[in-house]
Formats: C-alpha cells, sequence, structure tokens
C-alpha cells in the first residue's frame, strides 16, 4: 500500500459527514442516507487514488469521476470542498437559487465532470470518457459510483456489455450497495443477488469490499487494473446512513430535512462515534 495516512483520511470522511448534515439542515434538506453511505468511498478516491488537480480542474490528462447516483450530491460537495475544488464555505449555500450546489450536479462547478442525477446513466458517461481516453492515448483513467438500486435501470447493463465488449480496462464501476432504495430494500423492490456472479457473467474482474474500511478500499484500488482488457467493478458493502446512529440502515433516512433539533441530535451521534472510534 502506498504512504497514505489511514488517519489524515479518517478525519476526513469525518468532517465530510458533518458538512453533509449541514446540508440536511439547509431549508431544502438532502439525500442525507446515500450520501454518508458513500462518504468513504468518495474520501479514499478523492484522498488517495483519482489522478486529479484542483487547481488545474480541467487538466486534460486527469481521470474522470462520475456520480451516477447524483442525488448524493452533497457527499460530492463535501468531498470536493475536503480536497480544494471549492472553497468550504461554499457549502453553505447548498440548495439556494442561484447557487452552483444545486440538488444534482451541475457542469459548471469544478472538479464535476456531467451533470448527473437521471439514475441509469452514469456508467455510460464513465465508459465514453474512458473510451476516448484511450483512443486519444491519454493515461486517464474514468470512475462512475453508482447506487445499487439504481442498477434496476436496464441502461446500466447496457453499458456494462458495451464497456465488457470493448474492453476498457480504464474504467471502473464502484456500486454504493447499501442495500436499501427509495420504496424499500432492493431486494424487495427487485432482486439484485447474486450480485457479483451477474457482473462476472457480463465479462467485468469483481471486488467485493467493506465500503467504510479505507484501507481494504485503497488496498483495491491501488490493485487495478488487475486484468488486462476487462474493466471493473467494486460491489462497495456499506450502510445507509452510516455514522450517524438514528439514521443508520433505514429506510427514512433516503431525504431528510433535519430539523435544528434533529440536527443537533446527529451531529451529537455523529460525535460520539467518532470519539469511541479513536
Amino acid at each position: 500500500m502506498s504512504d497514505v495516512d489511514l488517519k489524515e483520511l479518517e478525519d476526513r470522511a469525518h468532517r465530510v459527514r458533518e458538512r453533509i448534515l449541514e446540508m440536511g439542515a439547509s431549508a431544502v434538506g438532502t439525500h442525507l442516507g446515500g450520501s454518508l453511505s458513500a462518504t468513504d468511498v468518495l474520501t479514499v478516491l478523492y484522498g488517495a487514488v483519482l489522478r486529479v488537480r484542483p487547481d488545474e480542474p480541467d487538466w486534460t490528462d486527469r481521470d474522470r469521476f462520475v456520480l451516477s447516483k447524483g442525488h448524493a450530491s452533497s457527499a460530492l460537495y463535501a468531498v470536493l470542498a475536503e480536497s480544494g475544488f471549492i472553497a468550504p464555505e461554499e457549502t453553505a449555500e447548498y440548495g439556494r437559487t442561484g447557487s452552483r450546489l444545486a440538488g444534482h450536479p451541475l457542469r459548471r462547478l469544478e472538479g464535476v465532470e456531467f451533470p448527473t442525477g437521471s439514475l441509469g446513466h452514469g456508467l455510460s458517461l464513465a465508459a465514453g470518457a474512458a473510451l476516448a481516453g484511450r483512443r486519444l492515448g491519454r493515461p486517464s483513467r474514468a470512475f462512475a459510483l453508482i447506487g445499487d438500486g439504481e442498477l434496476q435501470e436496464g441502461s446500466v447493463w447496457e453499458a456494462v456489455m458495451a464497456a465488457a465488449h470493448h474492453r476498457l480496462d480504464n474504467l471502473v464501476a464502484i456500486v454504493d450497495r447499501n442495500g436499501w432504495q427509495i420504496s424499500g430494500t432492493t431486494e424487495e423492490c427487485l432482486s439484485l443477488e447474486p450480485l457479483a456472479d451477474r457482473w462476472r457473467a457480463f465479462g467485468w474482474a469483481v471486488h467485493e469490499v467493506d465500503g467504510h474500511d479505507m484501507s481494504a478500499l485503497l488496498k483495491v484500488f491501488e490493485s487495478l487494473p488487475d486484468t488486462d482488457g476487462r474493466p471493473t467493478v467494486v460491489l462497495a458493502r456499506t450502510v445507509k446512513g452510516r455514522g450517524v446512529p438514528m439514521l443508520e440502515d433505514r429506510k427514512k433516512s433516503h431525504y431528510v430535512q433535519l430539523t435544528p433539533k434533529l440536527h443537533a441530535r446527529a451531529l451529537a451521534g455523529l460525535r460520539n462515534r467518532r470519539e469511541r472510534q479513536l
């Protein structure tokens, strides 16, 4: 493993979660559950994996990241603020009229490659970026973070087939496998299992990992690509609402507008959890 300060990554993830809760306490609220479940994956990507330059966001050879589950925008905004793409104080403008921080990411924000949130499209965008990079002879890679409920969209599997056909080994899909979607659990709504076998059947290399174990995430990402000619999917097992006991693994955490009282309670639960981990 490279010389990555895991403690710093964990501290950064905690700050990201605090900022997500602040956005959840805004006048419009936010998708708290799926943002909190994706926090550790995003923190590792931007803190140790993606080849990007915050001071040169349009650098030609940068890796491309696509937040296919665009409703988790508050997590992306918080990570971009931690990574130097945007000023940390700008996250206070989340959801306001005229703000660059809309409910779903917009291209006008530094660090955002594509406007996303219409589910099922992000992997196609990332596959296109990977294919373009290869044809242009550039070293750039493409990463897409996908919600597990999003896998019920047929367009995702069209992209899965196309990526395997074009042998895009510079493409990585990450599935935020928290087991929930807006209507209930994924298995109640439309079963996805055996999920790993399904991706393998389409010709992808598959890794399964605890999506909150930063050491394990780093080990997986640093090993890629581990097979020539095959795209890779990382099935990250996560907990919806991770880090906030009152929100964890609950359907009601999908979209929340926190009152001042609930915000204080959520923040206290998050900080208490963090103190026990130190």
